[in-house]
């Protein structure tokens, strides 16, 4: 092949895997939710191969003029390929998600940590909650968190319908005008994330997006017992201090 078609096709290719990686990539997991659903993913994608490979292999050997008797047979290619081993690979991939469905939401976890997600064109308001559900703290677009901690969104609008995702922490959840909606989220490792807004909310949806800053639980409870401690505190961009 020659070398100007080879790259015709490597490049593409390249393009689609530097997509795979940075601090939005599902395929770059920092937390259990996160880690499973880009395992479910994988998986997926492994039985659609499989699928793929073993319907092509029969349908070439249907084709073939020395194709075995016994494939000659259209119903049989058809009750193969095209219901046998779809249905046994959906039922097979079906039963797993269900299973890993489970560390997604973490089901039959308690939380360590509240905050309530209020969503708005075009920023993110977070609100922090103690253990009687009292705000200790609000932000803007910028979303700190304790590092191994469970930490639970109670994710809300005000205006129009927007969508809180942290891609590399877990899936995302609709924020809702009139309703909460809930979500678990657990970051296992230390860093600087990016979260954003998964629906079209309007022309600047592109540019509501919001930083995520994991820390050491230390490190978060330092963070927190800076930030202005009267309920109903204006938010600030970050918190009072960094």
């Amino acid at each position: 092949m020659p070398v100007k078609r080879v790259w015709t096709v490597l490049l593409p290719l390249l393009a689609v895997l530097t997509g795979c990686q940075g601090g939005q990539s599902t395929l770059d997991p920092a937390g259990p939710a996160a880690s499973a659903i880009a395992t479910i993913w994988w998986v997926m994608l492994a039985g659609a191969v499989a699928v793929f490979v073993l319907v092509m292999g029969l349908l070439a050997v249907a084709m073939s003029p020395r194709r075995r008797p016994v494939l000659r047979r259209p119903r049989l290619l058809v009750a193969l390929g095209g219901l046998a081993l779809p249905i046994v690979t959906l039922v097979a991939l079906l039963v797993y998600g269900t299973l890993a469905g489970r560390q997604v939401i973490a089901l039959g976890q308690d939380s360590d940590l509240v905050v309530e997600v209020s969503a708005r064109q075009w920023e993110w308001q977070f609100t922090y909650l103690d253990q009687d559900g009292v705000p200790v703290a609000t932000t803007l677009d910028r979303l700190t968190l304790p590092q191994d901690a469970l930490v639970e969104f109670r994710i809300g609008s005000e205006d129009v319908i927007h969508s809180f995702w942290i891609p590399r922490l877990g899936g995302k959840m609709d924020a809702v005008p009139g309703r909460v909606n809930t979500l678990r989220l657990r970051a296992s490792e230390p860093g600087a994330f990016r979260g954003q807004c998964a629906e079209f909310c309007g022309l600047s949806h592109a540019q509501m997006g919001f930083d995520v800053d994991v820390r050491p639980e230390p490190g978060f409870n330092a963070w927190l017992q800076r930030q202005p401690r009267q309920q109903g505190a204006a938010a600030t961009p970050g918190g009072a201090t960094p």
